[in-house]
């Protein structure tokens, strides 16, 4: 074979390599967010909502979010893409760095 065959051959190995990882590590990420999505979690949704989770149909794939005040939509389950968990503020961690030094 020549040169350049063997090395489109390399270059076709790598793309499907490739292709192959990114898969898995999509596959992976969808899984953690569907172990995560529980009733009563915050979430985001792909359209930039945050809202708490209510109500989850897997039989009809559609997610009931509470956005305030009892106003309650309705979307695609596909449409909440993350989990939104609580961070600690700057004030706690402030704080907690304050206590540590006094000690």
């Amino acid at each position: 074979m020549d040169p350049i065959s063997l090395f489109m051959i390399a270059i076709l190995g790598m793309l499907i390599y490739f292709m192959i990882r990114n898969s898995r590590k999509q596959r992976k990420t969808q899984e953690e967010l569907q172990e995560k999505l529980k009733p009563g979690v915050d979430v985001m949704t792909s359209f930039g909502l945050y809202a708490k989770l209510l109500e989850l149909d897997d039989e009809n794939n559609v997610a009931t979010l509470d956005v305030g005040k009892g106003v309650l939509i309705k979307v695609h389950r596909q449409t909440v893409t993350k989990v939104v968990e609580d961070e600690p503020s700057e004030v706690e961690a402030s704080t907690e760095e304050a206590s540590d030094k006094s000690s």
